[in-house]
């Protein structure tokens, strides 16, 4: 049995969406005997009747109702195959891949990512949440297409995206608030500080660790902030993944003398940008889109 194409599918759906042959005709610009044999042939070729007549128009049949409903996903993944062929064709990427290190913004992130989806929803996308030297690392082996990070990469160059509060927290029953006044850094050497693990294979450090006798490193900031919750340490966290925690009575903020907050500016930094590609740069327009409209991005 020779197999029915896609072309036939098409003019199926043209005739019961305009509501009979002439109409369909005109919209698709065939003639109505093209149509009508088109559509015969698919009955022959199937060996089910699709169409039935109701006086002077047509309508699918039971068995035409459920064909056509998935012939028109057939249609519809045809036609995203040629949008993909022809963005590839104009130079589009396939895949991007993002180091961004976990203390950038969620919100703004989660802002950047769906925008980008919906104007390159065939772009496959690996988002890799990096910390320190794991995302510079990355963009040095030629890993990563987009850097979003704290530090410098040694010949790259960078360009100022947003600027991260850190604000040292406990929770409220913590021995550092039940001490009542000011703190300095000869008291949090006493108790456990809570640091995120780097990233990097090779050259790592451990995030804000100030030499605490008690150290527990985890690899992930909602980790980090689980235990803290759970009255099991001290850390800096980022200001913008505290919201909640603060508002809630959950973390209060250590009373320190100096460096209770401290403020880390974060850059935007491509692998080679005058290579990138469309979705890349795409990509990194809405990071700093997301950043403005979120606030706190660089001016």
């Amino acid at each position: 049995m020779s197999r029915v194409t896609l072309a036939q599918w098409q003019m199926l759906a043209a005739v019961v969406d305009h509501g009979g042959f002439s109409r369909a005709a005109e919209a698709i610009h065939k003639s109505p005997s093209t149509l009508n044999h088109a559509v015969h042939k698919l009955e022959e070729q199937l060996g089910v009747a699709v169409l039935e007549p109701i006086g002077r128009q047509v309508r699918l049949t039971e068995a035409g109702e459920m064909l056509l409903r998935r012939a028109r996903q057939l249609l519809d993944n045809a036609a995203s195959l040629e949008d993909v062929a022809s963005r590839l064709a104009e130079g589009l990427e396939a895949e991007i891949v993002l180091a961004i290190d976990q203390i950038f913004p969620p919100d703004a992130l989660a802002r950047a990512l769906d925008a980008f989806s919906a104007a390159f929803p065939y772009v496959r996308v690996q988002l890799h949440e990096t910390v320190l030297n794991g995302g510079v690392e990355m963009l040095q082996d030629g890993e990563a297409d987009l850097l979003i990070s704290g530090l410098g990469a040694q010949g790259f160059l960078g360009e100022p995206l947003v600027t991260v509060r850190f604000i040292a927290v406990a929770h409220p029953d913590h021995e550092l608030h039940r001490l009542g006044r000011e703190l300095d850094l000869r008291d949090l050497e006493q108790y456990r500080q809570l640091v995120v693990r780097d990233s990097a294979q090779g050259r790592s450090q451990d995030s804000g660790w100030l030499k605490a006798e008690q150290r527990w490193t985890v690899s992930h900031l909602d980790t980090s902030i689980g235990m803290l919750e759970r009255n099991l340490g001290f850390a800096w966290v980022p200001e913008t993944r505290l919201g909640d925690s603060l508002e809630a009575g959950r973390l209060k903020p250590l009373p320190l003398t100096a460096g209770g907050v401290r403020e880390i500016p974060i850059q935007l930094i491509h692998r080679d940008q005058d290579r990138a590609g469309p979705a890349t740069r795409a990509m990194a327009q809405q990071l700093r889109d997301s950043v403005r409209e979120v606030g706190g991005g660089e001016e």
